[in-house]
């Protein structure tokens, strides 16, 4: 083996180069958001769901810190040899790969829009959350299956509701919601 192939600096080459591409996507992240979409157009004859990879960029990234890291690690402070750091360093990059792409699973689910049928609502209260003004428009408090839910609501009345007023959903028409005062 050449000696300027040490094994000591391609795990330092790796980790440090893993560690400023992680930090480098952590600035963009924060600077340009999380909403970065790249839009690709292609037939396909399976459908696919692209929202989550198992090798995604943020999981390669934390393989190669975990590797570079921790098999110059167990060079330096264990005393191992080389075989057994390599060893070391994939079994710490995969640990490492997998726990990314488990936080990323599990936050990627924390995003679900949870779809209320408004229909369910017709003769339960609830609150005011907005002052109605006669035959306007204005937003309620509600608990709709066990989860308290704000609401555009209409008032049906030709009563002011002020807010935190106790109120009744009337009917439900086109997914419109129609309040009274109780």
């Amino acid at each position: 083996m050449p000696e300027q192939l040490d094994i000591r600096n391609v795990f330092m080459v790796v980790s440090l180069f893993s560690t400023a591409c992680y930090i480098l996507k952590l600035c963009l992240y924060m600077v340009v958001g999380g909403d970065m979409e790249v839009d690709i157009d292609f037939d396909s004859l399976h459908e696919v769901d692209t929202s989550f990879t198992f090798f995604s960029i943020q999981s390669m990234l934390a393989f190669f810190m975990g590797f570079g890291w921790c098999g110059l690690t167990a060079l330096n402070y264990l005393n191992v040899g080389s075989k057994l750091a390599i060893v070391v360093g994939v079994v710490t990059g995969l640990f490492f790969m997998w726990f990314s792409a488990w936080l990323m699973f599990n936050i990627k689910k924390l995003n679900k829009t949870i779809v209320v049928n408004v229909e369910e609502l017709v003769g339960k209260t609830g609150k005011a959350y907005t002052t109605f003004e006669p035959n306007s428009d204005g937003r309620i408090e509600i608990t709709l299956n066990n989860k308290l839910s704000i609401l555009d609501a209409t008032n049906l009345s030709e009563e002011k509701i002020d807010s935190f007023s106790e109120i009744k959903v009337e009917k439900v028409e086109n997914k419109k919601i129609y309040i009274t005062k109780l």
